[in-house]
Order: structure tokens, then C-alpha cells, then sequence
């Protein structure tokens, strides 16, 4: 932690050498894009885009799961992806999901998470139910339930009112990714062939 802390307390004078930079910050939020993500620790969106501060909105999720709209439950979720498209209209959305996800692999293998309620109530509902279906004895693993999620996640996301009216107008896409964390390979999802393939 304490490298952490150090960096936050030199960051102040690292900005003084470009205060441009920072400065129109304070104006307002104008991102790029929406990038909804896994909560995991290894998948860095600016790192993975080279996004700059100020150019992607994040949402970070366990599984990078968004839930099903509704209004007579709201979550934070979906308030986020709202405020995005409705607000601040970002003309992109990514779903990107990544290798190696703890939250995938847990539904893939059927992990006892008994001493994680809420991560298991999160997963049992917001992940797909046939993930357990696609084991590595079966030859596709995480990687490709990984990439089952991505979709089944777009899909949910389509539902979303705001969402929904920006698709139909043309005012949004929605894009599928898969990161690699072990290569840093990038695939982004070809609805034509229905595969992941590199950018």
C-alpha cells in the first residue's frame, strides 16, 4: 500500500508539469465511450485503450455482468449505464470480458461459494445459467465462457430503454471485446461470423 500512497502524494506535482491537461477537467465529462468491465485487478481499461483521463466512462462489475433493467428495483448498474448514454451520450459502448476471470471460472467449475453469499446471489444471477455446461474437458474453458458472457451481457444491455433508442437512431454501438491478461491480445466480437476475432 504504501507505494500506492506515494504516488498519490507526488501526483499533485506531476500534474503542475502539465496543467492543460488537468485543468479542463473541471469543465465537465465529454468520454469516448462506456467500457463495462470486470471488477478484476489485472484488466485496466485506460492501460488496454490508452484512453487518456476523461475519455471513458467505467462500469466495473464482478463477471462484467449488467443486470436487467428495471425500474422498480434501480441499481447502481444500470443508473451508470443510463447516465452514460442518456446524459452524457457516449457514442460507444464496450462489453469486455477477459481471460482468466475468477467469476467465470467459479460458474464454469461449480465453485463451492458458500462463504461468499453475495458473490454467489451475484453470479446465480446475473451470469449466464449454461456456463457450467462449457468445461475445459469439454475443450472450450473459461475463455470461451468468458465469451459467452460478453454476449449474453450485450444482450442485456440492448434492453435497456436508452440503449434500445440510440441503437435504433444510430446515436450508439455496442461492441463485444475479450482481453487476453496473460498476452495482452485484444479480440472484439464479429457479429456477422459470431466469433471473437483480433481488432
Amino acid at each position: 500500500m504504501k507505494h500506492l500512497i506515494d504516488h498519490a502524494r507526488s501526483f499533485p506535482r506531476r500534474t503542475e508539469q502539465h496543467p492543460q491537461d488537468f485543468r479542463h477537467l473541471a469543465l465537465g465529462q465529454s468520454p469516448h465511450a462506456l467500457f463495462i468491465t470486470c471488477s478484476d485487478s489485472r484488466v485496466v481499461p485506460s492501460l488496454i485503450t490508452g484512453a487518456r483521463p476523461g475519455e471513458l466512462f467505467e462500469l466495473r462489475t464482478a463477471g462484467n455482468a449488467v443486470p436487467r433493467y428495471t425500474v422498480e428495483r434501480p441499481s447502481g448498474e444500470a443508473a451508470t449505464i443510463e447516465y452514460a448514454v442518456g446524459v452524457l451520450g457516449v457514442p460507444d459502448i464496450v462489453v469486455c470480458g477477459h481471460s482468466h476471470c475468477g467469476a467465470v471460472g467459479a460458474r464454469v467449475h461449480g465453485a463451492d461459494l458458500s462463504s461468499v453469499p453475495a458473490v454467489a446471489g451475484w453470479l446465480d444471477t446475473q451470469l449466464p445459467d449454461d456456463l457450467g455446461e462449457l468445461r475445459e474437458d469439454q475443450g472450450a474453458g473459461v475463455a470461451a465462457a468468458a465469451q459467452r458472457n460478453v454476449r449474453e451481457q450485450m444482450a442485456r444491455l440492448r434492453q435497456y430503454p436508452c440503449v434500445a433508442e440510440r441503437l435504433a437512431d444510430g446515436r450508439l454501438r455496442v461492441h463485444g471485446w475479450f482481453y487476453a491478461v496473460d498476452t495482452g491480445l485484444v479480440l472484439a466480437h464479429r457479429p456477422s461470423v459470431d466469433a471473437f476475432l483480433p481488432l
